[in-house]
């Protein structure tokens, strides 16, 4: 745990500190990630797809709307940012759905600051990697955007479809529907792929995703079954069965097989939309919801996990 802030709610910062780590220490699953830490960039003489993620509420540390922990202000500095809760008496609608008009043009920011990347803008980088950004310049393929998106960061996708026309779909995992008016629906113009877990959506959600696909041909709903929603995050692989058990935070479906489906189907819908030449069309029956633990749109009338 690098910082006992992560055990809010515990008055004593060491004593949080210590309980986390130690049962951390009983309970740990898998917490390790099969990349190179600051490995060199691959060249590609197409230039890379580029797409801008949006994480879910709560979930990262920066200073983007309605998340939490801390940022690094300038270099060498950290800020604490406290996690913004809905005002006493104010309706909870309002508040996200100011927030996430904010994350979805923080997107579209970040497709500015690669675009200026690509046409050779200095872009100073305050994070101590000392990783040269420059090196993007001419391995950026920007006429394939998408954005993609976890929860609050799924409906920030659809959302950032309106406001960026460069971004050419969107991908939303296990989007949270709720902070998006009415109003926007028939703006969306570009199609969006929904990947939901079993227990997380509700069918006023589902519908709301529903009124999408029906103005677009080629959205698509499909649903993992067996999965909760932190399945979608890497939170899946931390905890061991005692975690999983006494949070109920893993599903019933192997983590590594929930997110085999999701990527599989995420490839797919991005090599359709972005006209990649991969090999990715060969999980194109998971975007019709065909296949082992995968159905079409939302299975409300199926047992829950």
């Amino acid at each position: 745990i690098p910082r006992s802030e992560y055990c809010g709610g515990l008055a004593d910062a060491t004593l949080g500190h210590r309980w986390c780590s130690a049962l951390l220490r009983i309970a740990i699953g898998s917490c390790k990630v099969p990349v190179s830490w600051n490995g060199p960039l691959k060249p590609c003489s197409s230039g890379y797809p580029l797409i801008i993620f949006s994480h879910g509420l709560g979930a990262f540390r920066d200073h983007s709307a309605a998340t939490t922990y801390f940022c690094t202000a300038e270099a060498g500095t950290e800020e604490w940012i406290p996690f913004q809760r809905v005002p006493q008496g104010q309706k909870e609608f309002y508040f996200r759905n100011k927030q996430v008009h904010q994350r979805a043009q923080e997107c579209v920011r970040a497709l500015r600051l690669f675009q200026g990347i690509a046409g050779g803008r200095s872009v100073p980088n305050i994070l101590h990697q000392g990783w040269d950004l420059s090196v993007l310049k001419d391995n950026l393929d920007l006429t394939k955007v998408a954005v993609m998106g976890h929860s609050f960061g799924g409906v920030t996708a659809v959302l950032a479809l309106v406001k960026e026309p460069s971004f050419r779909c969107a991908v939303a995992l296990d989007a949270w529907m709720f902070p998006l008016e009415n109003l926007l629906y028939p703006e969306v113009p570009k199609p969006v792929l929904f990947i939901n877990t079993e227990k997380f959506q509700t069918p006023e959600s589902i519908a709301k995703m529903k009124r999408l696909s029906s103005r677009n041909s080629q959205t698509r709903i499909v649903t993992v079954l067996g999965t909760v929603h932190e399945d979608q995050t890497d939170f899946a692989f931390l905890p061991g069965k005692l975690l999983s058990q006494i949070f109920g935070r893993r599903g019933t479906l192997d983590p590594h097989k929930a997110l085999a489906i999701t990527s599989r189907a995420a490839l797919a819908f991005l090599q359709r939309h972005l006209e990649l030449e991969e090999e990715f069309g060969q999980w194109d029956e998971l975007l019709e919801g065909v296949g082992d633990s995968v159905v079409p749109e939302a299975p409300f009338g199926r047992s829950r996990l």
